[in-house]
């Protein structure tokens, strides 16, 4: 999932709060309202401050252009971090302010269990078995990722994982100055190509701390699946150690990763690799396909997308999953119900619109991840659903920077890591 930089003042969080209409708080407000009045849906979304495009502002305008005179989907535009994003979501829970839309929920998986237990977000399962047309739109893959042991779906799921994958996005320019034409297509071939780029004075990747770790966790990840055991590690719901073989690798495999890396990757988040990234200044960096419409116009001939080496892809579509809060009256509930069915629709659109197009019809690098999606990839489940938020948000921030200088020992990292397993439980 891409990061973005912090950027968000108080004034700005001052109006956050202050400007949310029809938060949980208003549902007497919204009562008895007739039917022939616009209902209006509250919702946040962020703006990317690396272009300044607002998050979904096409899928709101179409929904609000379709559904004029009865629905509007009312968005406040916010520019922050999507950490900061989640941790307001916790906020606003507590204020009992949240919108009647919420994102980014299965990100954060013991708040997600919490919100199911108080009975603060929406069992979505009744609407989609009593509607076999947004039930077709869905893969199967995505549902059952959706989907709860019990049958319970509180995760409103897109329609395709076509669009939910993270693989390599790399400089064609720069790899043809160290003299590599092609993508690595093993991990050892990986490392050779790190080498080769720092031996021509090229930096290879453009890496970060901060934020989960998202850029180097993504490749430190998809290097464990590489093997059997490490694949099943990364199937692993909540881990009960890092204390292991996998575990350990895996930690010496983010130390190895950032001697190829820019001086400025400690402390910083992905903002800061992405425009390392985008001004040439790595070769290298991992993220999805979201990715592709923030590279400028200018880079677009120069950039490619491959899938990991080893031929995997990072997805759980079930990140994209949004929620619909409780405390909110009927006709707003049905609405935002509406609106997820719409997205739904608009992305299963959106899938057979690209992946219908002859080659010349778009870019190359469009065509690269369609070629990567469609070339049968592993695909590996994505570390941010699996483990502990504590792991995430404290443990990673922390410690990364100090193993990647050597401070600590690869033994030493992992141990904080189980550190957090303790604390994660403890809490509980």
């Amino acid at each position: 999932m891409r990061k973005k930089v912090r950027i968000v003042s108080a004034v700005l969080c001052v109006t956050f709060l202050a400007g949310l209409l029809g938060g949980c708080r208003n549902e007497e407000q919204n009562k008895g309202k007739g039917t022939t009045e616009e209902i209006r849906i509250p919702a946040i979304f962020t703006v990317d401050p690396s272009t300044g495009k607002k998050n979904e502002e096409k899928t709101v305008e179409a929904f609000n252009r379709e559904y004029e005179g009865k629905y509007v989907l009312d968005v406040e535009w916010i520019m922050e971090t999507e950490e900061e994003y989640r941790q307001n979501l916790k906020r606003l829970n507590v204020t009992d302010e949240l919108p009647a839309v919420i994102t980014d929920l299965r990100m954060l998986p013991s708040y997600y269990q919490m919100m199911i237990a108080d009975d603060r977000i929406m069992d979505l399962a009744p609407y989609l078995k009593q509607d076999q047309e947004w039930m077709d739109m869905i893969e199967p893959v995505v549902l059952e990722g959706c989907t709860e042991e019990d049958g319970s779906v509180y995760l409103s799921p897109l329609s395709t994982a076509a669009f939910s994958c993270s693989g390599v996005f790399w400089n064609e320019e720069l790899f043809r100055k160290a003299g590599i034409t092609d993508f690595p297509k093993t991990w050892e071939e990986f490392w050779d190509c790190c080498d080769r780029l720092k031996d021509h004075g090229i930096t290879p990747l453009a890496l970060h701390t901060e934020g989960t770790g998202w850029a180097p966790m993504l490749l430190a990840t998809a290097e464990t699946a590489d093997t059997q055991a490490g694949a099943e590690f990364m199937k692993e719901w909540y881990p009960d150690t890092y204390c292991n073989e996998v575990g350990l690798h895996m930690a010496e495999t983010l130390s190895r990763l950032f001697q190829y890396t820019t001086e400025d990757a400690l402390h910083t988040d992905f903002d800061v690799a992405y425009t390392n990234f985008c001004n040439s200044t790595a070769a290298m960096i991992p993220n999805g396909y979201w990715m592709i419409d923030q590279i400028p116009e200018e880079m677009q001939e120069k950039i490619r997308f491959s899938p990991y080496p080893g031929n995997k892809l990072i997805s759980s579509p079930e990140t994209f999953g949004w929620s619909v809060v409780t405390g909110y009256s009927e006709d707003i509930r049905e609405g935002a119900v509406e609106f997820l069915k719409f997205r739904t629709k608009l992305n299963q659109q959106e899938k057979e619109e690209l992946f219908g197009k002859s080659p010349w019809e778009t870019g190359r690098l469009v065509q690269d991840y369609i070629a990567a999606y469609s070339g049968e990839p592993q695909i590996v489940p994505n570390y941010q659903v699996k483990w502990n938020s504590i792991l995430q948000e404290e443990t990673l921030g922390e410690y990364l920077p100090l193993l990647v200088q050597g401070k600590i020992s690869p033994e030493e990292f992992v141990e904080m890591e189980d550190e957090s397993i303790r604390r994660f439980r403890e809490e509980q």
